[in-house]
């Protein structure tokens, strides 16, 4: 066992969270922890079943006395959101996670640690194994590719659960109970732009935009924390009197993450070269005043690219790409009226590539409204075919709708109160939580979401406060033995 975790309580969610970080699971690549899961709930005789996406369904029986009481599902997802910072070589599909301590909270050593949502499928693993609590019968479903649209909810069996109520173990602020969340779509590219040779006399320079916070599209995405996608479209469009050949972009992995590094190649001519540096390091000196504390690192580096790279963009190409991502939206497009304080519809971009003349793109839109997301895709579709490209509209996960009456959720308030001394924060969650999708097809099943404290999802800052995922189990296993009753 990792010694960050050794020492840590409860020791049996950690003895789970730390087969998670030695088994690597990045989005699509979740079946050596499914493998293991299943050999692990198959020597203790629980029965297991997987679906054809490859989620994974758990049961087991009631505690004796219990067995007449509601069926309760625990819900988490076993993969994780694969970021490193720039400097670090990590093979997601193949390293482990290496966890530690640092004042009271755990994180990873320069990549994600896997959180979210590894706390929530340890704790659902805990609470089978653990004799002392008291609960009806009890079902754990174990989802895939959550963190790419999810997925593995989207194409969940139907017929499969038999639960009455659902506990999803993925919301990320100790203290409140999430009973509403939004959906999401996706804004695609994938298209050949015109290339030429070099022009004569020009040079190439890499222009590398660093030390962000990055973070979660979803729950962080009102903080202010800027993009670095956004902020080199904005710094090449600032170059526009040097006419710039794009020849590389190189801006993020994952569209639901806010972009903390992206690298651009550009070719501008020799006898320009400083006269561009200059406008690059104006451009950086007038961010001072605009980035939020996480930002401040912002770092804007410039060298000479020494690669071998002999083509690039056409003029009129590389204008056309530029001046499209600089007219992107991103960030919040309006706050609800229905959850005060809750973003209502927002917008990421989160990948943008260019290599070989072939240029990709991916954006995340969220909303509580799902007709105002299909609006938001839309128009930024729109935008992106102005410009001669034809973009690709997914409208992925509907949102899940709050039900303030639910008899869960009472139950739940009283046992949160009970257990630690206050009564919860009723939330609904601008990120995407699979309980729509899920609804959509048990839409009998009511259902909550909680969890500890984690920051800083979806970027190597991300940390989970170490005293609140003990709160969190015991939360867990009093607000089961409530059903049970």
């Amino acid at each position: 066992m990792n010694t960050a975790l050794e020492t840590l309580t409860p020791a049996p969610l950690w003895r789970h969270f730390d087969v998670l970080c030695n088994t690597p699971r990045p989005s699509w690549h979740e079946a050596a922890i499914q493998a293991r899961i299943v050999d692990w709930a198959e020597a203790r005789g629980l029965a297991c079943t997987q679906d054809a996406a490859g989620n994974l369904l758990i049961t087991q029986p009631a505690t004796a006395g219990h067995e007449a009481a509601p069926t309760v599902a625990l819900q988490a997802h076993v993969d994780m959101v694969a970021e490193a910072e720039p400097h670090v070589v990590h093979d997601f599909t193949r390293d482990a996670i290496r966890p530690r301590v640092v004042d009271g909270w755990l994180m990873a050593t320069d990549t994600t640690l896997g959180a979210d949502n590894g706390i929530g499928v340890a704790a659902a693993l805990a609470i089978l194994e653990d004799e002392t609590i008291e609960h009806g019968p009890l079902e754990v479903l174990l989802t895939v590719a959550e963190e790419v649209s999810l997925v593995g909810a989207a194409r969940l069996a139907p017929d499969w659960l038999s639960a009455d109520y659902l506990l999803n173990l993925d919301t990320e602020e100790a203290g409140d109970i999430c009973i509403g969340c939004a959906g999401g779509a996706n804004v695609s590219l994938d298209e050949r732009c015109d290339t030429a040779a070099l022009p004569d006399g020009h040079r190439l320079l890499a222009i590398e935009i660093s030390g962000l916070a990055g973070g979660h599209s979803g729950m962080d995405i009102h903080t202010g924390r800027t993009s670095a996608n956004v902020l080199m479209a904005r710094l090449l469009a600032s170059l526009s009197p040097h006419a710039p050949h794009l020849v590389v972009l190189d801006g993020g992995r994952m569209d639901n993450a806010i972009t903390r590094h992206t690298r651009a190649t550009i070719a501008v001519p020799g006898g320009d070269i400083e006269a561009v540096t200059d406008m690059i390091a104006r451009f950086r000196a007038s961010l001072d005043d605009t980035l939020v504390t996480e930002d401040q690192n912002l770092s804007i580096r410039i060298d000479t690219d020494t690669t071998t790279a002999t083509s690039a963009l056409t003029a009129t190409a590389s204008k056309t790409v530029i001046d499209m991502l600089a007219g992107l939206p991103y960030g919040v497009a309006a706050m609800s009226d229905q959850a005060p304080g809750t973003v209502e519809t927002s917008n990421n971009i989160g990948v943008v590539q260019l290599s070989d003349g072939q240029l990709t793109a991916q954006l995340m839109v969220r909303s509580l409204v799902d007709t105002e997301r299909d609006r938001l895709a839309e128009s930024i579709a729109r935008h992106l075919a102005a410009h001669g490209f034809s973009p690709g509209v997914a409208h992925g996960y509907p949102g899940w709708a709050p039900d303030a009456d639910s008899g869960l959720l009472a139950r739940f308030q009283a046992v949160h109160a009970e257990t630690t001394g206050a009564p919860p924060r009723v939330v609904v969650l601008h990120a995407g939580l699979e309980c729509g999708l899920i609804g959509a097809k048990y839409p009998a099943l009511e259902m909550i979401s909680f969890g500890p404290t984690i920051r800083g999802a979806h970027s190597p800052a991300e940390r989970v406060d170490i005293a609140s995922v003990e709160t969190f189990y015991r939360l867990l296993g009093n607000t089961l033995t409530a059903l049970a009753r």
